[in-house]
């Protein structure tokens, strides 16, 4: 079936003329003149997002390692350092009950506290060391504290201790107005420390506050950001990408359901708009295509059917004047050989070769004519295809050619022959015109020996008629098959050279080929194919007159 042009696009002298191709719109450029296209928005989009993530992540990792440090020094350094530094006072104090009782008393076991507070106030000295360093107003205030508690110890504690026991201490009692002020001064020193590591750890825990503070606003704005990023990537998406291209598939849709005259046209990226430009440059391509073709099938469609009409009155005339031809062709050769029979004896022998000549004349015209008419006949009368059994064909080809085989002395096999779909008349002159031309042209020297084989292959049947006969030059190998091209004189073989050119027309009727095979001698071999199915053959149309006594005339 033809495809139609939608109304309004055709070739010229149509109703409307096809619609132009939609100009490209304009695209946006950037300051720099390249036009923005998908790869390169998303590109930049890309670009810019990650900007700003790497931003905002970098501030967030930075604000981490603030709260981390923070976190360290109040939870490793500040608060333990507070606690060992009470440790030491309470060690302090200890120390300066037991010597107080110890004076008071003179009893030793007083002293406890004064040896428990000595081994714990290395303890928590160390321990201060180790949390407070060996530098800074923390590593300053520590070792005023050791350097008093040194003073006092020197002054106070260990010649107290180091007293006899039994009675009070008298040492205690000249040394009490020093070892308090000493043992104040380890007050104020202890007092100062505290007050420091205090602040420290108040600081620690101010920055760690404000940290976390930041923290939540960095984590709050990329969230935030991120959010952004994807409602921006979702609204740039729909507008950029599938709004155009939803666009673009409906004018395609459009076109392709055969509304041609509807225009492609682009939006969004540049190369988007490209696309929808190819497009319709295929579209607007593809309508002057259907056009022109339109054009010519119009055109051909006419010049097939005066071709019908002029091939009906050929064949009208071909008849009638084959028929009108007969008639006469008859009376010459009728009247002629009357005229030989009732004046034999007024005729020379040049008078009775001149009616030879014209007899032998009006009957070769009439075998021409008949030829032409079987000719003619292939592919249009008794066209009609059924299962043909070869084999009982061959038998009757054989029969009609029995005089000439028995003539010549002729010796004819054949494979078993399979039955293939055709027509049976046709198929009959296939086969009686081949072995004829083998039993007609045979060696002088030899009787004629012909086989007929047959094999099948990839859905044909392949058959081929070999003979020992006088062989046919390769040069002439496609001449043979001409209507009317004959190799040899009509003195030396007769006939009207119609005979293969039949076989032909026969053979591509039923979907096959004919050719000669120059492989084969002494001889010739003549190859053939017929379908092993049914070829799909458009029926027959003929103008054949019914000709009056045309049975007659033939």
């Amino acid at each position: 079936m033809s495809q139609q042009l939608p109304h309004g696009v055709g070739p010229e002298g149509a109703d409307e003329p096809a619609a132009p191709a939609a100009a490209d719109p304009p695209r946006r450029r950037t300051r720099a003149g390249r036009p923005w296209t998908t790869r390169r928005a998303l590109n930049v989009s890309v670009a810019v997002a990650t900007v700003l993530l790497l931003v905002l992540g970098g501030s967030g990792v930075w604000v981490h390692a603030r709260a981390a440090d923070a976190a360290g020094r109040l939870v490793e350094r500040s608060s333990p350092a507070l606690i060992a530094a009470g440790s030491l006072e309470n060690a302090l104090i200890n120390q300066e009950t037991g010597i107080r009782g110890y004076g008071l008393t003179g009893r030793r076991e007083f002293l406890q506290p004064y040896h428990d507070g000595l081994s714990r106030e290395k303890a928590a000295a160390g321990r201060l060391r180790v949390l407070l360093g060996h530098d800074g107003p923390g590593a300053q205030d520590l070792a005023r504290v050791l350097d008093r508690t040194e003073a006092w110890q020197k002054q106070v504690a260990r010649p107290v201790a180091a007293a006899p026991s039994g009675s009070p201490v008298r040492l205690a009692a000249q040394r009490t107005g020093a070892g308090l002020r000493t043992f104040d001064a380890v007050r104020a020193a202890l007092g100062s420390q505290q007050r420091h590591l205090e602040h420290e750890r108040a600081q620690a825990r101010a920055e760690l506050h404000d940290v976390g503070a930041l923290q939540n606003g960095i984590f709050s704005g990329l969230a935030a950001v991120g959010f952004v990023l994807l409602v921006l990537a979702v609204i740039g998406l729909r507008r950029a990408v599938t709004d155009p291209l939803g666009k673009l598939s409906a004018d395609v849709r459009a076109v392709a359901r055969g509304d041609f005259r509807r225009p492609v046209q682009g939006s969004g990226p540049a190369d988007l708009r490209a696309l929808a430009s190819d497009i319709d440059g295929m579209r607007q391509r593809l309508v002057d295509e259907l056009a022109f073709s339109d054009e010519t099938r119009a055109q051909l469609d006419a010049q097939a059917t005066e071709l019908q009409r002029s091939n009906n009155e050929l064949e009208q005339f071909a008849y009638v004047a084959s028929h009108d031809l007969q008639e006469p062709l008859r009376k010459v050769a009728s009247f002629c050989q009357l005229l030989e029979r009732r004046n034999a004896a007024q005729l020379d022998d040049r008078a009775q070769q001149y009616i030879a000549f014209a007899v032998d004349g009006a009957n070769r015209m009439q075998a021409l004519i008949n030829d032409l008419l079987a000719f003619s006949r292939v592919g249009r009368v008794h066209a009609e295809h059924a299962d043909v059994d070869l084999e009982a064909l061959l038998g009757q080809v054989l029969e009609s050619l029995s005089i000439a085989i028995e003539e010549s002395a002729a010796t004819i096999t054949h494979d078993p022959l399979p039955t293939v779909p055709g027509d049976t008349t046709q198929l009959g002159m296939l086969l009686q015109n081949l072995l004829s031309n083998a039993l007609k042209f045979r060696s002088p020297d030899k009787p004629p020996t012909v086989h007929l084989s047959a094999r099948q292959t990839d859905g044909y049947w392949q058959f081929s008629v070999d003979d020992n006969g006088i062989g046919i030059d390769p040069a002439y190998s496609e001449k043979i098959f001409v209507i009317f091209q004959r190799l040899h004189t009509r003195e030396s073989y007769p006939g009207t050279g119609i005979g293969l050119a039949v076989c032909k027309k026969v053979v591509e009727y039923h979907g096959g080929t004919i050719a000669v095979d120059h492989d084969h001698a002494p001889g010739t071999r003549i190859t053939f194919t017929l379908a092993d199915h049914a070829p799909v053959i458009p029926a027959p149309t003929t103008t054949e007159p019914a000709l009056q006594g045309e049975a007659t005339a033939s």
